[in-house]
């Protein structure tokens, strides 16, 4: 059987394009120049006789029939990367995973030894993020984030809930006697502002609608490190804060928590699953699985 020509350039122009859908960010990770890409995407709409995106004024929209084209090529893309990877890499197989920076610190990393040494094929590359990912635009084979689980075109897995609770350095614990004390303080806190207000109303304080002075972290371990410092009272997981718990850097000098989501593996819709991909999600669930209690 011989294979009709497949433009591999214009192909890799669209899909590049697709992803970050701008002509000119394709350009740039395919060091070519813009107008080069737009010329080899013309190339494949005429070779198609379809339209594969509408041009707007800032940026591209793909259209039906490129979002039809799209995943087919990543998955082609991807699995014709792996191959090669598993040349480069003496037969070990490439995972690339992006984790939600207080996951990745608090519960991954202790535990990355213990996977690697039940999973030696499996060259895990990781990355770590403010919650904020493009599966797609990033390369990334999963994406462990934190929410509530509706993501579009996104498959997601469920791992761990994370309730949110009062943590912060011992010498502002000891002025906090009463879950009322808090307002006397300055309040760190993520983008989500809908936290602290939950977290009052659990433990019945009417906070207003002004809260005392806060400060907002676009990522929760920054947060946590100025609650080490003692710059203010945070709200976190303290599952994710184990350690810090344990030797006594961070109190939480309230039972009281939150549910504001929990922790999702998450995967393109249209990602075939791979063997380190397989290897690395029934991993996670056995651990977490493990560290559950048994139901009475």
């Amino acid at each position: 059987m011989v294979r009709r020509y497949l433009p591999l350039n214009a192909l890799r122009a669209f899909e590049a394009s697709a992803r970050h859908l701008s002509f000119t960010k394709a350009a740039i990770e395919l060091r070519v120049t813009q107008a080069a890409v737009s010329h080899q995407v013309k190339q494949l709409e005429a070779q198609l006789d379809a339209t594969l995106f509408i041009r707007l004024p800032r940026g591209l929209m793909l259209t039906s029939e490129g979002e039809t084209l799209l995943p087919v090529l990543q998955g082609s893309f991807d699995r014709i990367a792996t191959a090669l990877e598993r040349f480069e890499g003496g037969g070990r197989e490439v995972l690339t995973v992006g984790a939600v920076g207080t996951f990745a610190v608090g519960w991954l990393l202790p535990r990355l030894d213990a996977f690697r040494a039940r999973h030696p094929f499996v060259d895990l590359r990781l990355s770590t993020n403010n919650n904020r990912v493009d599966i797609a635009a990033e390369g990334l084979d999963y994406a462990i984030r934190f929410g509530q689980g509706a993501w579009h075109g996104i498959d997601a897995l469920p791992l761990l809930e994370a309730p949110l609770s009062v943590l912060c350095a011992p010498e502002v614990a000891r002025c906090l006697t009463k879950p009322e004390d808090v307002l006397a303080h300055r309040l760190l806190r993520s983008y989500r502002s809908d936290e602290w207000p939950q977290w009052f109303a659990a433990v019945g304080v009417k906070a207003g609608p002004a809260l005392p002075e806060s400060v907002v972290f676009d990522s929760s371990l920054a947060m946590m490190e100025a609650a080490l410092q003692g710059f203010g009272i945070a709200l976190a997981p303290p599952l994710m804060f184990a350690r810090h718990l344990d030797t006594g850097a961070l109190r939480q000098p309230f039972p009281v928590t939150v549910t504001t989501g929990r922790y999702w593996l998450t995967r393109l819709q249209s990602r075939g699953d791979t063997a380190a991909m397989a290897a690395f999600r029934n991993w996670l669930l056995d651990e977490i699985g493990e560290e559950k209690p048994a139901p009475e």
